[in-house]
């Protein structure tokens, strides 16, 4: 058994098909923090309260700690300082990619959690 469709017809509507399902995919917006590997106790709250809005609107945060110059020697500090962070959005979010450093900054992806 066959069937004949007109093959334009049939092209359409796979466009507008896959069209369609584009529009309805969901769009990963990242949003970035960056600190320093002395962040002061106030910094850290406020950016963390970002993070927190960040988080609550569904979209990824990148932190990072970014080491100029010899402030490099202090990067446990700075993987200290993210590991606290991602601690401190634990019912937020949960941490994608733990600390990880690349070149002079030290990377951290932290995903919203799922809405039920």
């Amino acid at each position: 058994m066959c069937k004949i469709i007109d093959y334009q017809k049939f092209v359409y509507q796979q466009k507008k098909k896959a069209k369609e399902q584009k529009a309805n995919a969901t769009k990963v917006v990242i949003k970035e923090i960056r600190f320093g590997p002395q962040t002061d106790e106030h910094d850290f709250q406020f950016k963390l309260n970002h993070a927190k809005s960040f988080l609550q609107e569904g979209s990824k945060v990148k932190a990072y700690v970014f080491f100029r110059g010899r402030s490099i020697l202090f990067s446990e500090q700075g993987e200290k300082l993210l590991l606290r962070f991602a601690l401190e959005l634990e019912e937020y979010g949960k941490a994608e990619q733990m600390p990880k450093l690349e070149g002079k900054r030290m990377i951290m992806m932290i995903a919203p959690n799922k809405k039920k």
